[in-house]
């Protein structure tokens, strides 16, 4: 079937509530008209990479909880103390959205998969996504060994379209005039309109359940 609507994702690996956006997101690939483009906006990259200092490990924590009461999405006891409580980690998302723009570039249709396991990964398991090695891990522990290898090579052409995904994202974001991530952007084939974001943390299945109908 051919996918005439598309669901642009504009997200950061490292934002909490687009993690808890993940299960509504996961159900739009089984739909079979509809096309989803995941497009990083670089909120927690470059210049807005930070220390991950006392103030913000308190701040993240008491969305987290919020985030955890929508959506059920597990924020564990070992990221809390692993991750927030490490004081050598940044608030840095660059590397795993680099990562993703390596499987973008080697396998599109799993890309979602491997923003799903990066957040995982910090989320559930504690583990610093923020480090090159752990990202290339979960890459190959997902059979995405082009993607690792490309992510690992480090080549010009990875930055260069890295770069490019965040700047499309960012000028979508200017655009609509989204104010943060996660943002939806759904595009029914004659024009592109900005969905609310509400509808990411309510009833499971009904963002899929509202574009199933068309």
């Amino acid at each position: 079937m051919s996918r005439t609507r598309t669901v642009t994702y504009l997200f950061d690996p490292l934002c909490g509530w687009c993690y808890g956006a993940s299960p509504a997101i996961a159900m739009l690939p089984a739909i079979g008209d509809l096309a989803l483009e995941l497009l990083p906006t670089g909120l927690f990259s470059g210049a807005g990479a930070r220390p991950l200092d006392e103030g913000f490990a308190a701040h993240a924590w008491a969305y987290d909880q919020r985030i955890h009461e929508l959506t059920g999405q597990v924020f564990s006891e070992r990221y809390r103390t692993d991750v927030l409580g490490d004081r050598s980690q940044r608030i840095d998302s660059g590397p795993a959205t680099l990562a993703l723009t390596a499987v973008a570039l080697t396998a599109p249709d799993r890309e979602f998969a491997a923003l799903a396991a990066i957040q995982s990964g910090r989320y559930a398991d504690g583990l610093d996504i923020t480090a090159a090695a752990t990202l290339a891990d979960i890459l190959t522990g997902l059979g995405l060994d082009a993607a690792a290898s490309l992510f690992a090579e480090g080549a010009d052409e990875l930055t260069v379209a890295d770069a490019a995904r965040v700047e499309r994202g960012r000028q979508l974001m200017a655009a609509h005039r989204a104010s943060g991530v996660p943002t939806l952007l759904f595009d029914d084939g004659s024009h592109r309109r900005k969905l609310d974001s509400e509808i990411l943390f309510s009833k499971p299945g009904r963002l899929a359940a509202i574009l199933s109908a068309g």
